[in-house]
């Protein structure tokens, strides 16, 4: 008893160091980055408009005071750089951290790209890359990224909590691209408001982390809880009212790499519950989007639902609020599903 004791008092320290590393350095790297943003203005520039090309006025009219205060934004390449150092140098495995590395790299690549598209403000009213453009590249990260889980990690199958795991083969490789650009998305579209992809994706890391630890993979746990590290240092200073934003650098990294750790952690099929309020952002924007295509009007006053509900009347601090709630919620629900459901053995 003693030995198991000293070894999980071992290894939680080991993950509460690198976490703290982490924290520690994106808070360090933060300066640096916030003289640079402003010295050569890295300025967010808003989008004027919708996928279908009608002028965004709603959206417009509920942030026009906040885009007049020209905030920053690529703030997302802190964490990104903070959090590869950290695992390059104390976390790396070929089974656990290479790939939710590759993704956390591929998709800030992709983000950092968009953004700088943004800035120099060359993408017309959408404000940065076109969309069939993003999904692209990102999906091409998915397709390379699921090839080496089944080739190389000989994954082949995922887990259907109470049921059991369910064997697809090679079709495992579109499956798992399938999630990569879902929830890459699904983040990017959720960072709308002051601190709220932010403390989101915190919850989302320190559930599928714990998740992690319970499996034995200590390595995967760790490289979860150096996320949770970089994005408390960003929620530091991205909290109402925000100093800079993340960025897609930030979105499509930290979004993609979820992905990755639920496929890892073989939860699939908890992520729609852990990361619920993920798939309501990008929900509400897609039924938004097929009711204006299809019946000419719209169903929300603003998409995605965190616009809605400013425009209801809503202030911004309530929504972020009452979203984090709702997000603990969920991930407590989703963990309780991965301790019944057979995710830990």
């Amino acid at each position: 008893m003693k030995v198991i004791l000293q070894t999980m008092t071992n290894e939680m320290t080991h993950v509460f160091l690198l976490s703290l590393g982490a924290f520690l350095l994106a808070m360090f790297l933060t300066p640096i980055y916030t003289f640079f943003a402003y010295r050569y203005r890295f300025w967010k520039r808003q989008r004027s408009e919708s996928t279908d090309g009608k002028k965004l006025e709603v959206f417009t009219k509920l942030h026009a005071a906040k885009f007049r205060r020209n905030i920053p934004t690529m703030a997302g390449i802190i964490g990104v750089v903070s959090a590869t150092l950290v695992t390059a140098l104390f976390n790396l495995d070929r089974a656990q951290t290479w790939l939710p590395l590759a993704a956390l790299l591929g998709g800030g690549v992709v983000g950092l790209i968009d953004d700088i598209i943004n800035i120099r403000g060359a993408g017309g009213g959408v404000a940065g890359l076109r969309s069939p453009v993003k999904f692209t590249l990102i999906t091409l990260i998915g397709v390379v990224l699921g090839w080496f889980f089944y080739v190389k990690l000989g994954f082949d199958s995922f887990h259907m909590p109470f049921v059991g795991d369910v064997h697809i083969g090679w079709l495992i490789v579109p499956l798992f691209a399938f999630v990569v650009v879902a929830t890459g998305n699904a983040v990017n579209i959720s960072d709308g408001l002051d601190g709220l992809a932010g403390g989101l994706l915190s919850v989302s890391f320190t559930t599928f982390g714990f998740i992690a630890l319970l499996q034995q993979q200590i390595i995967l746990a760790t490289f979860c809880f150096t996320v949770v590290g970089v994005l408390l240092a960003y929620l530091w200073f991205n909290i109402y009212p925000a100093r800079f934003f993340m960025g897609d650098v930030g979105s499509f990294a930290y979004g993609v790499s979820l992905g990755v750790v639920a496929m890892l952690t073989n939860s699939l099929l908890l992520l729609p519950v852990i990361g619920f309020l993920f798939v309501l952002e990008a929900g509400s924007s897609a039924i938004q989007i097929l009711s204006k295509k299809i019946f000419g009007h719209k169903v929300f006053l603003s998409a995605p639902i965190h616009h809605h509900l400013e425009a209801s009347g809503w202030p911004e601090t309530k929504v972020t609020m009452r979203f984090w709630v709702i997000a603990c919620v969920m991930a407590f629900i989703g963990f309780l599903i991965a301790l019944a459901g057979g995710h830990i053995a």
